[in-house]
């Protein structure tokens, strides 16, 4: 009987740990909608390291954050009332605006941007 207490105990602070994970994430979306007049978001399973909340603000700002896991996104996404896409279409890519840092990140030395290191 110490063996079921033992692991509702585990799984209680098992429980905790990601409500306060999630709390801090939805903090984070929270903050990231103000800063730019609202956000909707996605969720993406990045394999172990997680899931990736990706963000676009209504102003077409991005960013994004990592949850350790699905649940965790999905729970932190609801408690700071994000609205979530089910893919990254089109529609939803058109909406983020990107600036001459990402441009020439992406194009890297061809517009003079930064090179990628030898992998």
């Amino acid at each position: 009987m110490g063996d079921t207490a033992d692991t509702a105990a585990a799984e209680g602070a098992a429980d905790k740990k990601q409500d306060r994970k999630a709390a801090k994430l939805a903090k984070q979306i929270g903050a990231f909608a103000k800063e730019h007049g609202g956000a909707e978001g996605q969720l993406a399973h990045i394999g172990q390291a997680g899931t990736r909340i990706v963000l676009v603000g209504t102003d077409g700002g991005w960013g994004d954050l990592v949850a350790p896991t699905y649940a965790v996104a999905e729970l932190a996404a609801q408690k700071a009332g994000l609205t979530l896409h089910d893919e990254f279409d089109g529609e939803f890519a058109l909406r983020v605006r990107t600036g001459p840092y990402e441009w020439t990140r992406m194009a890297g030395l061809q517009l003079g941007g930064p090179a990628n290191p030898a992998a």
